[in-house]
């Protein structure tokens, strides 16, 4: 929680480009930035070492656990980790590779891109690799990376961010995600805005971060598109929520189904985690 994240307008990123494409329109000029989102520190643990007696099996200790914290505070920690993060994420750079598959037409293409952004409105991408057909990539991918780009310039991240003076969070409940135990929330928005989604979110009991967002978008960002349905994961990068793999599955009206992933890795800050917390 697309920006979202959802920073989870990098969703919408994904949907809005797409949509706009018409059959030998010029590509946009590739110079783009990045999103935001949530976050929160993970913390390690040592095993003891087992005693002098040689003769009993030595047991291993049960890792210490954080303290659960209920259903309220776990959502009132992520929406205030996330209004930190809106104003204060600082710069940083990352690998991106965005993969894009249109079934009906049989067009793929994948493209791997440094991305870099420069607090607090500034992302620029440098193309490293790409391969696929042309139309993907001049048509889909470099119009969702100039839109990512533009949003970013924009400052629109305030305006679909995941809080309550954009949505109403109901709790369904807890569920384990990749090992870890989330409280469930279903969210809605207040009003049917661009950017904005009906689904659920996932938020790590003992931290209150956010581990994934997935829902539909409520109002499509172009005539061309029809629906945009989506799942976002994310993961704390020095005590910030990063997006690092979003997938949008979109029904158009000109160039079908299209599917899109988009995975960010290796995220670095260009000031150390101690020289943040600091500040």
């Amino acid at each position: 929680m697309s920006r979202s994240a959802l920073n989870l307008a990098l969703a919408m990123l994904l949907a809005g480009g797409l949509l706009a494409v018409r059959a030998g329109a010029q590509a946009p000029q590739l110079t783009l930035v990045a999103a935001t989102n949530f976050a929160a520190p993970e913390l390690s643990f040592e095993a003891g070492r087992p005693g002098p007696q040689s003769d009993i099996p030595a047991l291993a200790p049960t890792p210490a656990e954080l303290p659960r914290m209920s259903p309220e505070l776990a959502l009132a920690t992520f929406e205030q980790r996330l209004q930190q993060q809106l104003t204060g994420l600082p710069s940083y750079s990352a690998n991106t590779v965005i993969a894009v598959d249109l079934p009906e037409t049989r067009q793929h293409g994948t493209f791997e891109l440094r991305r870099a952004f420069s607090a607090p409105h500034a992302l620029r991408f440098t193309p490293v690799h790409y391969s696929g057909d042309g139309f993907v990539k001049s048509s889909v991918i470099t119009r969702l990376l100039q839109q990512e780009v533009t949003q970013t310039q924009n400052g629109d991240a305030l305006k679909t961010a995941l809080n309550r003076q954009n949505y109403k969070f109901s709790f369904k409940g807890e569920a384990t995600l990749e090992g870890r135990s989330v409280y469930v929330y279903q969210v809605k928005p207040r009003a049917k805005l661009v950017g904005l989604f009906k689904g659920h979110i996932y938020l790590d009991c003992e931290s209150g971060a956010i581990l994934r967002a997935e829902g539909e978008l409520v109002k499509s960002p172009s005539f061309f598109v029809k629906k945009i349905q989506f799942t976002s994961d994310f993961a704390d990068v020095e005590g910030y929520s990063l997006p690092v793999h979003i997938h949008s599955d979109a029904k158009t009206r000109i160039i079908g189904r299209a599917q899109v992933d988009i995975t960010n890795s290796d995220y670095a800050f260009n000031e150390s985690a101690a020289a943040l917390a600091s500040r």
